[in-house]
């Protein structure tokens, strides 16, 4: 899509904070050494899309930053303007989603613009791709 619109892409990468500081999810590991190893996933997750999914297409721009995930995706479509964000869901459902939230839903209702919610594999499926539910089943 991208491509036909002549479009720049921003691939952004949010280093949860929560999830670095606190201990249930570090255990005892030292706090600066989580901090590297996320960020070094973060990149290896980062260089791994571009080689799949934006070989050869040159307006794209990666970037990292560290917060809440929602808030940073806003305030960088804030600050560079976004005509499109595209952003992944995890499908959580039950307590998961209660406890944690939605990135993708934050999103959703606080962007500055359209918002493209994309399934990733292995998430839950929505009522309305089930079949008794009216949806694209049906």
């Amino acid at each position: 899509m991208a491509e036909a619109f002549g479009s720049r892409i921003l691939l952004l990468h949010v280093l949860d904070e929560w999830t670095a500081v606190d201990p249930m999810f570090r255990g005892e590991i030292p706090l600066e050494a989580v901090r590297t190893r996320m960020e070094q996933f973060a990149q290896e997750s980062m260089d791994a899309v571009l080689a799949r999914l934006f070989s050869g297409f040159g307006k794209v721009e990666t970037r990292m930053v560290s917060g809440i995930p929602y808030r940073e995706i806003l305030r960088a479509a804030r600050e560079d303007p976004a005509d499109l964000i595209v952003i992944g869901t995890h499908g959580r459902t039950g307590v998961e989603h209660v406890l944690f939230g939605s990135t993708a839903e934050k999103v959703v209702r606080l962007a500055p613009c359209p918002v493209l919610t994309i399934r990733q594999a292995g998430g839950a499926p929505g009522e309305a791709d089930h079949p008794d539910k009216g949806g694209i089943g049906s």
